[in-house]
């Protein structure tokens, strides 16, 4: 169906750079002849709202990210129908966001509502298109945090105008391609959580001895850790403290930038400990993400140095245990360390005599070697499956925003196949 989209017939010059030729049959109209602007304020009941660039317009206790609730003068807010489009302080980047909820904004925003209900489907698409966000950048007034959209300058901008009937065929088309591109993309996305738990499972039954990476089996025999998180351990494997197996240092109160040219550095972030795979680190050392517990090793520097703070730990001078199999070690069994006897997903602080008791797993230097040598490659292969899992979805939202870019400016014709879809939407 969507391989055999053509343009349409004819094209005109539009003369605006955004969008180029236009469909003959398709009209220009200044924003502010399609658009009415909505200042009703006075509402102070109703709930607030914040204008996300993903979600749109939504109840702001539902968004997910933390904002300053604004509770005094709650009457000065605007009032924002469900379906209203609201002008931000991020539009330029994001284009319009299209209200989820009824509810009040801040004054500062521009609430906008069409004069005829039948164009907003097709208004919604066009409004978060990349031709029209970019072309949002030409009213920006301010500087930096200041910024935001000039709507007096906007509002004579025109708007491209395709016959009511062809904007309805353009919306059933764009929402039917969107949720067969959306069910693949999820599928893709359960794929990758399903590869990265088995990354995780592997990595732990590697460094804990619950296999032997040679053989794929089980070790002959086992005796208990004596720790309640670890269980057994092969037989000839010891537990150590860590201190006693390597250096543990924090770079202290002042920032200090630091050259290390060790073989295998790295560092542990103290600041927040969490179950999942979601911690990052904007120093100017570059570091993979831990699995689960902000390990990262220290791949190269930027400028030759590495920002080394009190929230950094580093770990060197290693005595009876491989580095490289240390690392994996970390990653995959801290956070049980860190999250007993606390119900709670993150700890705000990991502290250094804490971490310098963590239990370590030493199996011998033969079997740390083959552990090493099995998860390095292991995990070489599965992050390059992953990488291929996600190269696949920025290719389906790539795709997926240039189609929308062309359907909405009139560069492909949809009309013969929005009649041939069904009359139901896709499950």
């Amino acid at each position: 169906m969507i391989a055999g989209l053509r343009p349409y017939p004819s094209y005109q010059d539009s003369g605006v750079e955004w969008l180029g030729d236009l469909p003959t049959h398709w009209t220009l109209r200044r924003t502010k002849t399609v658009l009415l602007e909505r200042s009703s304020k006075g509402f102070p009941n109703q709930p607030l709202l914040a204008a996300t660039q993903t979600r749109g317009v939504v109840r702001k206790e539902h968004y997910e990210n933390r904002t300053v609730l604004a509770l005094r003068d709650l009457h000065l807010l605007k009032l924002v129908h469900k379906g209203d489009f609201v002008i931000s302080l991020r539009s330029f980047q994001g284009g319009l966001e299209c209200a989820r909820h009824q509810g009040i904004i801040s004054p500062a925003y521009t609430v906008l509502y069409p004069r005829d209900e039948r164009n907003r489907a097709y208004l919604s698409l066009v409004f978060k298109s990349k031709p029209y966000i970019d072309n949002l950048r030409l009213f920006v007034t301010g500087i930096r945090q200041g910024q935001s959209i000039d709507y007096a300058k906007l509002s004579r901008s025109p708007l491209p105008c395709p016959p009511l009937t062809e904007q309805e065929a353009i919306a059933r088309f764009l929402d039917h391609v969107d949720r067969r591109i959306q069910r693949t993309i999820t599928a893709k996305e359960k794929r990758i959580a399903l590869l990265e738990e088995q990354k995780k499972a592997i990595i732990h039954q590697a460094v804990t001895g619950q296999i032997d990476v040679r053989t794929g089996k089980p070790y002959p025999a086992y005796k208990q850790s004596g720790v309640a998180w670890f269980g057994r351990v092969p037989a000839h494997w010891g537990v150590r403290r860590l201190r006693t197996l390597a250096s543990v240092t924090t770079g202290g109160r002042d920032t200090v930038d630091r050259h290390d040219e060790g073989t295998y550095p790295f560092f542990v972030r103290s600041q927040t400990v969490e179950r999942i795979n979601s911690w990052s680190f904007d120093g100017e050392a570059v570091l993979t993400a831990g699995d689960g517990v902000g390990v990262g090793r220290v791949f190269h520097y930027a400028k030759g140095k590495f920002d080394f703070h009190q929230r950094v730990y580093k770990f060197s001078d290693f005595g009876d245990v491989l580095g490289r199999y240390f690392f994996h070690y970390i990653r995959a069994s801290l956070r049980f360390e860190v999250m007993q006897g606390t119900a709670k997903s993150t700890v705000d602080s990991l502290r250094l005599p804490r971490l310098r008791g963590f239990p370590v797993a030493v199996p011998s230097p033969a079997d740390q070697s083959s552990i090493a040598n099995f998860l390095d490659a292991y995990a070489a292969r599965m992050d390059k499956r992953l990488d291929n899992v996600r190269y696949g979805i920025c290719l389906l939202r790539e795709y997926r925003t240039r189609l929308i870019a062309d359907v909405v400016t009139g560069k492909l014709d949809v009309r013969e196949a929005a009649a041939a879809l069904p009359d139901t939407a896709p499950v």
